[in-house]
């Protein structure tokens, strides 16, 4: 099988296009024929040995696949050779075949096709655990949305609305705004690109309470860097702040900020949620899926690119210039 491997410390251009062994699942382990793989963040940072997990070399990036169950391992009773499934794991996804545990895998809806089925898991799965789990969001709250116009910004832009939430999305241009607008936001302020001067924060931070019409009551922030402080000014008593991610940079927080206003500071990492609350995850992937089928989730695919160029997929996601997702198209077919 083809497989775009990382085989040495570097950015997406060091991606190899190899030759591999076909993998035979082990016990627990279902193996994908992979029809697509969603990209995001942690593709970026896991090649660069920056992310929390390292895998051993050559490994493939790619987190979330969608495709056809094409073998079991023992010890494998709910999944059955030709199911069409969504699966997650650290890496592995941008080959043509992969391993999964079986509880990493979940049936998808007749009607889903496996593109959004692989821009659906880590975006949706985040964002679903950041408002539940996380922030515990309340219907008639506000929510300030950073990155609204990225893939896991949109997800918490639905997943606020399908809560009850009025949901206002920042983005860093018209193009986006109007997306963010399309998927159901409130209201949507475009900040500036780049890091803010001390007062471009405040006027970002005026434009918050502006939208608002007052302070908010959470941010979810999948940012970071300088963006960071005026949305936790902009919060009301007893808010919450979801840590999400730091494309922008890694924030630094006045302490003193969280004191005064009896904020709470809450880090979102839905992986480890995942490890610790595997049922509980299960039960939440059920939930997303079911809004889908309800018509209340649509995940925006907004490029496609064959394995081979699944490097350009990751650089064009850490631009930063990305709309939605993009998805690496790897094969098609029945099961």
């Amino acid at each position: 099988m083809r497989a775009l491997l990382s085989e040495a410390v570097g950015g997406p251009e060091t991606l190899r296009l190899r030759d591999v062994p076909l993998p035979e699942p082990g016990p627990g382990q279902v193996r994908i024929r992979v029809a697509a793989c969603g990209i995001n963040f942690p593709d970026a940072l896991i090649i660069e040995d920056r992310y929390q997990f390292r895998p051993e070399r050559p490994f493939a990036p790619g987190a979330e696949v969608s495709g056809f169950v094409d073998a079991l391992g023992p010890g494998v009773t709910d999944l059955t050779v030709g199911d069409r499934v969504l699966a997650g794991e650290v890496c592995g996804g941008l080959a043509e075949q992969v391993l999964m545990p079986d509880g990493r895998c979940y049936r998808i809806p007749a009607a889903m096709p496996f593109d959004e089925a692989a821009a659906f898991l880590m975006t949706y799965g985040t964002s679903h655990h950041a408002l539940k789990d996380r922030g515990k969001v309340q219907p008639g709250e506000t929510m300030l949305v950073m990155g609204a116009a990225g893939g896991v910004g949109l997800a918490a832009v639905e997943l606020g609305k399908a809560m009850g939430v009025r949901v206002i999305g920042a983005v860093s241009s018209a193009e986006k705004a109007a997306v963010v607008r399309d998927r159901g936001a409130d209201d949507v302020i475009v900040y500036p690109s780049g890091p803010l001067s001390r007062e471009e924060g405040k006027a970002f931070g005026a434009a918050i309470r502006e939208a608002a019409g007052g302070e908010i009551d959470i941010v979810y922030d999948p940012v970071g860097g300088s963006y960071a402080e005026p949305a936790l000014r902009a919060l009301a008593w007893d808010g919450r702040y979801l840590v999400v991610g730091f494309p922008a940079g890694i924030p630094s927080i006045p302490l003193n900020l969280p004191l005064l206003k009896g904020i709470h500071i809450i880090g979102v990492f839905w992986g480890s949620f995942i490890e610790r609350f595997p049922e509980r995850n299960r039960a939440n992937v059920a939930e997303l899926l079911d809004l889908y089928s309800q018509g209340l989730l649509h995940p925006l695919v907004s490029s496609r690119y064959p394995l081979a160029r699944g490097g350009e997929a990751i650089a064009e996601l850490s631009s930063r210039r990305a709309v939605g997702k993009l998805v690496v198209e790897i094969s098609e077919g029945e099961g």
